[in-house]
């Protein structure tokens, strides 16, 4: 079967055999920092990484989002280098987020576009929740990338 669909993929690496599509008759999805459809290609490696929150290496948590956003997001980077990969290999993302409102949507949607300004950002499911792991946690970001075997 056929799919009509628009394709993008990562300019920046050469690695990333990634499809990222946003079929017609969805909406799109873009401005609020995600594709609803990525394709890996066999054969290829995968790689979980945990969730990542937004506690810096001595495990100090600030009490304001955006700071957790942006720390959750570097340590992504370095969870994700410490197994040869990068952003640009993120096919999947699930994030948490305690007490979710639009302005947290926003700020997320703002950090995802930043790290992915070709606009082929990993399929994504932001899911609200009422408490995570630590006390004054605020948001935890979960990746699945996909490497070149």
């Amino acid at each position: 079967m056929r799919l009509d669909t628009a394709t993008t993929q990562h300019p920046a690496t050469a690695t990333s055999t990634l499809r990222f599509i946003n079929p017609p008759g969805l909406y799109d999805p873009r401005a609020n920092g995600y594709t609803h459809v990525v394709v890996a290609p066999a054969p290829a490696r995968t790689v979980f990484v945990a969730g990542q929150g937004g506690e810096n290496a001595a495990g100090q948590l600030p009490a304001n989002f955006g700071e957790q956003l942006r720390q959750a997001f570097t340590n992504l980077r370095i969870a994700l280098a410490g197994a040869g990969a990068s952003v640009h290999d993120v096919a999947k993302l699930t994030v948490l987020v305690v007490d979710h409102t639009e302005q947290r949507l926003a700020l997320f949607s703002q950090a995802v576009r930043s790290l992915w300004p070709d606009g082929a950002a990993p399929a994504c499911t932001l899911i609200p929740v009422p408490r995570l792991a630590l006390d004054g946690m605020l948001i935890e970001i979960e990746a699945t990338a996909v490497m070149q075997a």
